[in-house]
Protein backbone atom coordinates (compact mmCIF):
# COMPACT_ATOMS: atom_id res chain seq x y z
CA UNK A 1 0.00 0.00 0.00
CA UNK A 2 1.33 3.78 -0.74
CA UNK A 3 0.02 6.24 0.84
CA UNK A 4 0.94 10.06 0.89
CA UNK A 5 2.28 11.64 4.08
CA UNK A 6 4.14 14.81 3.51
CA UNK A 7 4.19 17.50 0.97
CA UNK A 8 7.47 18.78 2.17
CA UNK A 9 8.37 22.89 1.23
CA UNK A 10 12.44 23.97 1.34
CA UNK A 11 12.47 27.34 2.91
CA UNK A 12 14.82 29.11 4.98
CA UNK A 13 13.27 29.12 7.83
CA UNK A 14 10.77 26.33 8.39
CA UNK A 15 8.81 27.53 11.76
CA UNK A 16 8.33 30.94 10.15
CA UNK A 17 6.88 29.38 7.07
CA UNK A 18 5.04 26.72 9.42
CA UNK A 19 3.29 29.94 11.64
CA UNK A 20 2.47 31.52 7.70
CA UNK A 21 1.02 28.42 6.42
CA UNK A 22 -0.58 28.07 10.13
CA UNK A 23 -2.13 31.57 10.34
CA UNK A 24 -3.64 31.34 6.17
CA UNK A 25 -5.02 27.81 6.90
CA UNK A 26 -5.99 27.85 10.58
CA UNK A 27 -4.50 24.81 11.38
CA UNK A 28 -1.75 24.51 14.20
CA UNK A 29 1.82 23.79 13.63
CA UNK A 30 2.52 20.47 14.44
CA UNK A 31 3.97 19.72 18.53
CA UNK A 32 7.80 19.22 18.14
CA UNK A 33 8.25 21.23 15.21
CA UNK A 34 11.76 23.26 15.35
CA UNK A 35 14.07 25.16 13.45
CA UNK A 36 14.76 22.69 10.92
CA UNK A 37 11.60 20.72 9.98
CA UNK A 38 7.96 22.51 10.60
CA UNK A 39 4.88 20.66 10.25
CA UNK A 40 1.28 21.33 9.91
CA UNK A 41 -1.36 18.28 9.99
CA UNK A 42 -4.44 18.12 7.30
CA UNK A 43 -5.74 14.69 8.03
CA UNK A 44 -3.21 11.78 6.88
CA UNK A 45 -1.15 14.55 5.14
CA UNK A 46 1.35 16.65 7.03
CA UNK A 47 2.59 20.05 4.82
CA UNK A 48 6.01 20.31 5.99
CA UNK A 49 9.26 22.70 6.17
CA UNK A 50 12.50 21.88 5.59
CA UNK A 51 15.46 23.96 6.03
CA UNK A 52 17.91 24.04 3.18
CA UNK A 53 20.44 26.03 3.42
CA UNK A 54 21.61 28.72 0.54
CA UNK A 55 17.96 28.58 -0.30
CA UNK A 56 16.73 30.23 -3.93
CA UNK A 57 12.99 31.53 -3.70
CA UNK A 58 11.52 30.64 -7.41
CA UNK A 59 10.65 33.39 -9.14
CA UNK A 60 7.39 32.58 -10.83
CA UNK A 61 6.87 32.99 -13.68
CA UNK A 62 10.48 33.06 -14.81
CA UNK A 63 11.64 29.51 -15.95
CA UNK A 64 15.10 30.63 -14.88
CA UNK A 65 13.70 29.88 -11.32
CA UNK A 66 10.61 27.62 -11.66
CA UNK A 67 7.68 27.38 -8.95
CA UNK A 68 7.59 23.65 -9.36
CA UNK A 69 4.89 23.63 -7.16
CA UNK A 70 1.82 25.76 -6.11
CA UNK A 71 -0.83 25.40 -3.53
CA UNK A 72 -4.31 25.88 -4.31
CA UNK A 73 -6.94 27.50 -1.85
CA UNK A 74 -10.35 26.98 -2.08
CA UNK A 75 -12.01 30.33 -0.43
CA UNK A 76 -16.13 31.56 0.23
CA UNK A 77 -14.97 34.84 0.06
CA UNK A 78 -12.13 35.93 -1.93
CA UNK A 79 -11.65 39.35 -1.42
CA UNK A 80 -11.82 38.63 2.85
CA UNK A 81 -9.38 36.15 2.13
CA UNK A 82 -7.08 38.31 0.04
CA UNK A 83 -6.88 41.15 2.77
CA UNK A 84 -5.98 38.54 5.03
CA UNK A 85 -2.99 36.47 3.37
CA UNK A 86 -1.83 39.82 2.76
CA UNK A 87 -2.16 41.42 6.10
CA UNK A 88 -0.32 37.69 7.02
CA UNK A 89 3.07 38.26 4.45
CA UNK A 90 1.76 37.10 1.19
CA UNK A 91 2.04 39.09 -1.93
CA UNK A 92 -0.54 39.16 -4.85
CA UNK A 93 0.88 38.35 -8.27
CA UNK A 94 -1.62 37.82 -10.84
CA UNK A 95 -5.72 38.20 -10.53
CA UNK A 96 -7.55 35.76 -12.62
CA UNK A 97 -10.71 36.27 -11.30
CA UNK A 98 -13.52 37.19 -13.35
CA UNK A 99 -16.29 39.82 -13.18
CA UNK A 100 -18.42 37.70 -11.89
CA UNK A 101 -16.22 36.62 -8.45
CA UNK A 102 -14.83 33.04 -9.76
CA UNK A 103 -11.57 32.37 -10.78
CA UNK A 104 -8.49 32.39 -8.72
CA UNK A 105 -5.28 34.66 -7.54
CA UNK A 106 -1.72 33.90 -7.30
CA UNK A 107 0.17 35.32 -4.43
CA UNK A 108 3.52 34.07 -2.76
CA UNK A 109 4.18 33.45 0.60
CA UNK A 110 6.97 35.65 2.59
CA UNK A 111 9.74 33.64 0.75
CA UNK A 112 8.11 33.15 -2.56
CA UNK A 113 6.90 30.00 -2.78
CA UNK A 114 3.51 30.44 -5.26
CA UNK A 115 -0.02 29.65 -4.04
CA UNK A 116 -3.71 30.39 -5.09
CA UNK A 117 -6.84 31.72 -3.70
CA UNK A 118 -9.58 30.19 -5.85
CA UNK A 119 -13.63 30.24 -6.10
CA UNK A 120 -14.79 27.81 -8.27
CA UNK A 121 -18.67 28.36 -9.65
CA UNK A 122 -20.38 25.82 -7.84
CA UNK A 123 -18.30 24.53 -5.24
CA UNK A 124 -20.68 24.07 -1.79
CA UNK A 125 -19.19 23.47 1.64
CA UNK A 126 -20.08 20.69 3.49
CA UNK A 127 -19.22 19.40 6.89
CA UNK A 128 -16.57 17.17 5.33
CA UNK A 129 -14.81 19.92 2.65
CA UNK A 130 -16.15 21.20 -0.72
CA UNK A 131 -18.09 19.31 -3.09
CA UNK A 132 -17.06 19.85 -6.67
CA UNK A 133 -19.97 20.20 -9.30
CA UNK A 134 -19.95 16.59 -11.89
CA UNK A 135 -16.58 16.21 -10.20
CA UNK A 136 -15.96 12.79 -8.99
CA UNK A 137 -14.08 12.19 -4.93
Amino acid sequence: MLRLTDFIIDCPDPMKLAAFYAAVTGRPVKQGSDEEWAGIRFGEVELAFIRVAGYRAPQWPDGEHPKQFHLDFEVDDIEAEQRRVLTLGATLKQDFVGPEGYGWRVYTDPVGHPFCLCRNKGVTWTDQGPVWPDRLD
